[in-house]
């Protein structure tokens, strides 16, 4: 074996070291890319969280959702006392026509 056959060999096993350092170079290059995707994903989704996180502390300085609740069934309240307060009116509306009626002599 000459000194010829032992660097040809020496270089073949050198470029072998090198195109596997490169394919595995390339591949980290290739999930790297995959990452950094995945991490322009996450921070998209973070602005979102951080916009609807921004929106609900709005939504709370004005009422919370209890708050909220209970002021329908407030106005529901107010509502059937209306009901209640106009139907009361009218039968004493009715009922004072047929006493003045009946103090009248009308019928």
């Amino acid at each position: 074996m000459t000194e010829s056959d032992g660097w040809e060999t020496y270089s073949k096993l050198v470029l072998q070291q090198l195109e596997s350092m490169a394919s595995g170079i390339e591949g980290l290059r290739s999930e790297l890319q995959h990452v950094k995707d995945q991490l322009t994903e996450l921070k998209a989704k973070e602005d979102r969280v951080q916009d609807i996180k921004a929106w609900k502390e709005k939504i709370d300085e004005v009422a919370s959702p209890t708050q909220i609740q209970i002021k329908f069934d407030e106005v529901e309240e107010l509502k059937e006392f209306k009901t209640k307060a106009v139907t009361m009116f009218m039968v004493i509306q009715g009922l004072m026509g047929v006493a003045i009626a009946i103090a009248l002599d009308i019928f």
